[in-house]
């Protein structure tokens, strides 16, 4: 179900180039480490990262978390930008995808996967990476962008450093 009509949102800024994206996050990486050094809270280090990396990637127009609520239910958490969905079943979508095979996720084109869940019609390429804790799923970062592939595998593996950082330990109280 689309929530959102494509026509009554404003679009996106337009991406930048990809040197200019990577240094924006490298940024957005470092200032994340700093801010969230000696937090063990799951909810506020989301909440913080959100925040930050939706800053430094002003072309996503949601960015945010989903947390394994149970075996089988991810469930809204922390984010940016437009409305996410409630709840996704980990057996449909691009996050439940993600949270079942714990492997990160990068579609040009969500619009070619048959089971993408639309929150909002304007989504039109997706990253979700999940976090990873002692080999079990605890939550993904699923960001949308309005263009066609708007995200690279570089910027994908230093997502995946700085979530197996800052929520993957073992210090987290999830």
């Amino acid at each position: 179900m689309d929530v959102h009509d494509a026509s009554e949102l404003p679009p996106p800024p337009p991406v930048a180039t990809e040197a200019e994206r990577v240094a924006r996050l490298e940024q957005a990486c470092h200032d994340a480490r700093a801010v969230l050094d000696g937090e063990d809270d799951a909810v506020a280090i989301q909440a913080t990262l959100a925040c930050l990396l939706r800053e430094a990637m002003p072309h996503t127009i949601f960015c945010g978390f989903y947390r394994r609520t149970s075996d089988d239910e991810l469930r809204v958490g922390p984010y940016q930008g437009s409305l996410g969905c409630l709840r996704i079943a980990l057996s449909r979508g691009v996050c439940g995808r993600a949270a079942r095979t714990g492997q990160t996720q990068r579609v040009a084109d969500v619009h070619a996967v048959a089971d993408h869940i639309a929150c909002d019609a304007r989504a039109r390429s997706e990253l979700v990476v999940p976090v990873v804790r002692e080999g079990r799923v605890m939550a993904v970062l699923d960001l949308d962008a309005a263009e066609l592939d708007a995200f690279r595998e570089r910027e994908a593996s230093m997502l995946e450093a700085l979530l197996a950082e800052l929520l993957g330990g073992s210090h987290v109280r999830w």
